[in-house]
């Protein structure tokens, strides 16, 4: 005999799931409906208000194989009614965003609501008044399990969501997707701080920090919409491959509007086609490269020695040399913009003039400082005494003249550092200059001399331990009147300029007073990886603390010694593809091209980063290089001496391939045909 449908709690979640579906759909189709024929004043309005609904209607988009809810909460009382004896509770549905019914009821509450928290913070020790909490389990979109938690029983309380254990265990084929589900008290602290302070996460592999970040932008803007609609907001990668994994899970989330970008397209002034050695990088990347910029710029700045003479019908008017050099003196001491200054400077002698012809007893005008301020004469003295300055010549000039950069890195570059920086081969122009990435920052430096770069709301800074300290100020110059989240992983610092501590790394970004917290719970490298990649902490970041992975299985974990060539690597991986998930094969970046011919000739398809794989291609072929930020079911890790001998030195070799023992979720398979690193095979 089957259990009727309103006495099976599952069918009424199910149930509860197509209502919820269904109202969506019409929220969607309401939206779709609109006619703004009548409410627009002319073309412009009308084409602002068409893109904003189609914002509207993507936002409310039903993704099938996500959730649209997965949670529910039972409070013990109703919003206020506390203290009221025997007061009924209300129920809640949280998910994604917000679905109302067609009288306007809420179906499904936004996991960033006030009343959604306590789903994220309730425990036993403080329950929030909720007597339930209700997570629910999908397969392919379909509600298919529930699992309650009675917070008043400390029993049930305590115990560990198998769902919860399931959902961060789910094999993953495609890009990123949201943590929404999962999200740890230590995580929502972080999600849910205010907008006006800035916050730094460090956290481990697996600590889920890249997520928290991306999951607080979201927040950010449900809390703050119409203040960051203003003022925008960025999520800043390591590279592209990390941008196009990570760039579905806010859309998944409503929010289709944050700009996403490496430190590389902020700075993107002219032509990247060069590359800097590590001694020159390291240099050029110093904070102390900002001082020798702005001497260099300000060098242009020449005393007056003759006044101006402004000629006006029949009278002539003089502003004397000494009475310039006091304008120029004064603005210097402002210190304003360099162009700025440049700007005021013909308005502050015109302001002269109009003082001498008030005192002639004439009546000057507006109209008349501005004629006067673009007098022949003004303008040859502006020339001459404040020139324009084109920020990436200024930088070639720096690069190219020994002299010049001798003079204005006196006291703060050595002769040897001023040696490693000058080109060899000088360009004629800005246009053939071979430009390196540090170059590029030292001309966004130098654009910001000039002219204040624009500012954002927020920030969201993520792989943050790379940055050289004038990356940082490259960033921190978009967000001097807003806010940051600056993520990263000390010990997974694999450039030469790679940052040492927090404080300093926020102090170059002009956010010292940043909240740094630190994520230290593992909820996606399994138990047995994080505890053999850990035996490389004491090398590579001593004094951090170990990420404890909270994992209940331990995963797929091997060490395994192969013969030399590509054969067992090639038949490691049909191995893992034999498993359901993702898998990545990670290798020194010298690897990998032969490796891509090996899996051609065996067969097996295979797809480079950033690539989404499909159900038919699940294998990614991975250089070390690349690796950092991505995540993969089952990885195989092709000869870890190789990826450490590939780097300048030993300690970054140890950390870029901390990296790549992280990248697993549920299994990690180590094949080499040379002997490990000691460090991996010490006791």
């Amino acid at each position: 005999m089957s259990t009727p449908v309103h006495d099976d709690p599952l069918s009424r979640e199910r149930a509860h799931l197509a209502a919820s579906r269904s109202a969506l759909r019409a929220m969607r189709e309401d939206v779709e409906s609109l006619d703004i024929t009548d409410v627009t004043a002319n073309w412009v309005n009308a084409a602002v208000l068409e893109s904003q609904i189609e914002d509207r209607i993507k936002a409310l988009a039903d993704l099938s194989d996500t959730p649209l809810f997965f949670g529910r909460l039972d409070y013990l009382h109703a919003p206020g009614a506390e203290q009221a004896e025997g007061a009924d509770g209300e129920r809640f549905y949280i998910g994604r965003r917000h679905v109302h019914d067609a009288d306007g009821d809420p179906m499904v509450i936004d996991w960033r609501a006030p009343v959604s928290q306590p789903f994220y913070r309730a425990s036993k020790k403080d329950p929030l008044d909720v007597g339930l909490r209700r997570r629910f389990g999908y397969t392919g979109g379909e509600l298919t399990a529930y699992e309650d938690e009675h917070l008043s029983d400390p029993a049930e309380a305590a115990a560990t969501s198998k769902l919860l254990q399931r959902e961060i265990e789910r094999p993953r084929v495609g890009p990123m997707r949201d943590i929404v589900a999962t999200i740890q008290p230590e995580q929502d602290e972080i999600v849910r701080a205010g907008l006006a302070g800035s916050v730094c996460v460090q956290g481990g592999p697996g600590t889920g920090k890249t997520a928290v970040g991306l999951h607080r932008v979201a927040y950010l803007l449900y809390a703050h919409r119409e203040r960051l609609a203003r003022t925008g907001t960025l999520v800043i990668g390591p590279n592209k491959s990390f941008l196009h994994y990570i760039e579905q899970v806010l859309p998944a989330l409503g929010e289709l509007t944050v700009r996403q970008a490496t430190v590389d397209d902020l700075v993107a002034h002219v032509e990247v086609r060069g590359t800097d050695d590590a001694a020159a990088a390291v240099i050029k990347g110093d904070a102390r490269m900002a001082k020798v910029l702005r001497r260099a710029l300000y060098s242009h700045v020449t005393p007056p020695t003759e006044g101006v003479v402004v000629v006006r019908g029949s009278r002539r008017w003089r502003v004397a040399a000494y009475e310039l050099e006091d304008i120029v003196r004064e603005l210097l001491a402002r210190d304003i913009r360099y162009g700025a200054a440049r700007e005021a400077l013909p308005q502050r002698i015109a302001h002269a003039v109009l003082v001498q012809m008030e005192r002639a007893g004439e009546a000057p005008d507006d109209r008349v400082q501005n004629a006067v301020a673009r007098n022949a004469a003004v303008k040859a003295a502006v020339k001459a005494v404040w020139p324009q300055v084109d920020p990436a010549k200024l930088v070639l000039r720096l690069l190219t003249d020994a002299d010049f950069l001798a003079e204005h890195a006196e006291g703060i570059l050595s002769e040897d550092e001023r040696k490693a920086i000058l080109w060899v081969r000088p360009a004629r122009s800005v246009r053939s200059a071979r430009w390196s990435p540090a170059d590029a920052v030292l001309i966004d430096e130098a654009t910001d001399l000039i002219e204040r770069t624009h500012s954002l709301g927020h920030v969201v800074l993520d792989e943050a331990q790379d940055l050289s300290p004038m990356q940082y100020r490259a960033v921190g110059r978009r967000c001097t009147t807003g806010s940051a989240t600056v993520l990263g992983d000390l010990a997974q610092g694999t450039t030469p300029w790679a940052t040492r501590s927090w404080e300093e790394a926020l102090g170059h970004l002009g956010k010292d007073d940043a909240v740094i917290e630190e994520l230290t719970a593992g909820f996606r490298v399994p138990t047995d990886v994080i505890t053999y990649a850990s035996r490389l902490l004491p090398y590579i970041a001593p004094g951090l603390t170990p990420v404890a992975s909270i994992r209940e299985n331990p995963g797929f974990f091997e060490v395994r010694a192969v013969d030399a060539g590509t054969a067992d690597v090639v038949a490691a991986c049909r191995e893992l593809l034999s498993r359901e998930g993702s898998v990545g094969l990670i290798a020194a970046d010298a690897r990998v091209p032969e490796l891509a011919d090996a899996l051609t000739a065996a067969g097996i398809g295979h797809l480079g980063p950033g690539e989404e794989t499909t159900r038919a291609t699940r294998l990614t072929l991975v250089p070390a290089s690349l690796a950092k930020g991505l995540e993969y079911d089952y990885v195989v890790l092709d000869e870890p001496r190789a990826v450490v001998d590939a780097e300048p030195d030993e300690r970054t070799g140890l950390r870029r391939l901390y990296v790549c023992l992280t990248r697993a979720v549920s299994g990690l398979l180590v094949t080499h045909a040379t002997d490990l690193p000691a460090q991996l095979t010490a006791a």
